[in-house]
């Protein structure tokens, strides 16, 4: 328990600081281009390999090739294993994989004025917005061939315990795409034309992957992984992972199919719907991704790890402590951004070119998608309970349940309720999606609730409440600050993090709903990552 603590507090630590780069990108990209044309161009440009990158590269192929990889360089009972057996399939991986993201690049950028009419066929109703978008669309793509071998290194180094250098990846991107918004907009000037600021932050994206990748060949070759480009050879192994990787796609990957679903039926609404929509799930994504990654990250190599010895009591622990401190952290979560999302709306996006009215209408979305924000982090806790044992046929169907769930509800609500009906949708699709691969799990002896977790989640719930109830309470009383000054906005939402905070520390704290060994393990320095990892494995 304490590898993985530490190991979940090196990944969300360093996935925070990359979270708050990223906030500040986007305060930025809201402020210089608001919800126009230009920025619903760059959003949907930005979206098709950042989901990609998402479904495939961190989601399939990850939860597919970390196990098989653990397996090659730890050993399984009757498997010839260390490093030369790691270092050959690594290396027959990479060779393969190589010329399918160049192949599969290749004919996207080719095909891109079909797909951005598959997504996004209403922008051709307004002039050169359908044409901006496939412009962007093509300069941004290659960033996912390159984030892909990200992935691949960031796992390599995973299955070693080595988690730091992946989870530092992402701060490159945002520090990039930031660099990026202050150059379009320098070279935009204060009345120029925003699809200057479009193009710089497409380029951005690209030259962000190349950032990423050089970091990583570093990190890897420091970690001693040795890895070579040879002929693609499709050995068993491979085979293995090609047979695995199509199904963990969509088991691994549902909520950003569904990030596919929403896009097209955002790009229908009016002008802006999907700049709002992206901007408030960039909200919603703080204590997803850095929860959410963090644990699914570290808890699949361990899995795989204790799977493989047979030790299934063991890997039933790590799941069930990695479900509570999921819980821990997602529930006043969701609580808080779903009481402050307009002050929090208001504080942080509104000014430049995006309005008051913009700010509102976001502020409705966050709450509709932060529903869903515990099964968003769960279902990234429960998947790996599969893919470690390599049974992919159970996340394909309840991907497609979910995922066809979330079609036909937004075939109802989103021509009533709009955009926010769209996340209220994309919430109710991750929420079945948790609840079906629960139920398997227990059905299957792999993970059942016990007594005392039951007991600790409805505590934590209560703290919950006892925070809602005294953000519900201040909220109102500072309305006037959240839109002031900088300094009245910074000491209004300082107020209210402190005050929300200090009530579910002290609500938990009575109701017993913290783990004191757990806090103390979150709380505790990570050391070198041999010892990190060490008792725990």
């Amino acid at each position: 328990m304490s590898g993985l603590a530490r190991s979940v507090g090196t990944i969300g630590g360093l996935t925070a600081i990359s979270r708050v780069f990223g906030f500040v990108r986007d305060m930025l990209l809201a402020r210089v281009l608001g919800a126009g044309l230009a920025g619903d161009a760059f959003q949907l440009a930005f979206t098709l390999p950042n989901t990609f990158r998402r479904l495939f590269a961190e989601g399939a192929f990850s939860v597919a090739f970390v196990p098989l990889y653990s397996r090659a360089l730890h050993g399984a009972p009757t498997q010839e294993a260390g490093e030369d057996a790691a270092a050959d399939f690594a290396s027959d991986v990479l060779a393969v994989f190589v010329w399918v993201l160049l192949i599969f690049s290749a004919l996207a950028m080719i095909a891109m004025p079909a797909i951005v009419f598959a997504l996004a066929h209403d922008y051709r109703a307004v002039p050169g917005k359908f044409e901006l978008a496939v412009l962007l669309s093509r300069i941004t793509f290659p960033y996912l061939a390159l984030v892909s071998l990200v992935a691949m290194l960031s796992g390599l180094l995973n299955a070693r315990a080595r988690f730091a250098p992946g989870a530092f990846a992402p701060v490159l991107l945002n520090v990039v795409l930031i660099a990026g918004i202050l150059t379009g907009w320098w070279l935009r000037g204060p009345n120029g034309d925003d699809r200057i600021v479009a193009l710089a932050l497409a380029m951005a994206v690209s030259l962000a992957g190349v950032a990423q990748l050089v970091w990583m060949g570093w990190a890897a070759r420091r970690a001693g992984v040795r890895l070579s480009l040879r002929r693609p050879r499709f050995t068993p192994q491979v085979r293995k992972l090609g047979a695995l990787i199509l199904p963990a796609t969509f088991g691994a990957g549902i909520y950003q199919i569904s990030q596919f679903v929403d896009t097209f039926f955002a790009t229908q609404l009016p002008q802006g719907s999907l700049t709002l929509l992206k901007l408030a799930d960039r909200l919603n994504q703080m204590p997803l991704g850095i929860v959410g990654i963090a644990l699914g990250t570290a808890i699949l190599p361990l899995l795989a790890r204790h799977i493989h010895a047979g030790e299934d009591r063991e890997a039933q622990d790590i799941q069930a402590k990695a479900f509570e401190m999921a819980t821990l952290l997602t529930l006043p979560a969701a609580v808080a951004l779903a009481i402050c999302a307009p002050a929090f709306t208001a504080a942080f996006f509104v000014g430049g070119k995006f309005t008051a009215g913009d700010g509102a209408l976001m502020a409705h979305i966050v709450v509709a998608l932060v529903c869903g924000l515990p099964a968003y982090v769960l279902v990234k806790i429960l998947s790996p309970g599969f893919f470690a044992r390599e049974e992919t046929r159970t996340p394909v169907m309840t991907a497609f349940a979910a995922l066809a769930f979330n079609v036909a509800v937004n075939l109802v609500v989103v021509r009533r309720f709009g955009i926010v009906g769209l996340a209220a949708a994309t919430a109710a699709s991750a929420t079945l999606n948790c609840v079906l691969l629960y139920a398997v799990l227990h059905a299957r002896h792999w993970f059942r609730f016990s007594a005392r977790l039951a007991s600790r989640i409805a505590r934590q719930a209560a703290a919950s409440a006892v925070m809602g109830a005294v953000l519900y309470w201040l909220l109102p009383k500072m309305q006037t600050h959240y839109a002031g000054t900088a300094f009245e906005r910074a000491t209004s939402l300082g107020l209210l993090v402190s005050a929300g905070g200090a009530a579910f520390v002290i609500a938990a704290w009575a109701f017993g709903a913290l783990d004191k060994r757990v806090l103390a393990q979150l709380r505790r320095r990570p050391g070198r990552t041999r010892d990190a990892a060490g008792p725990a494995l």
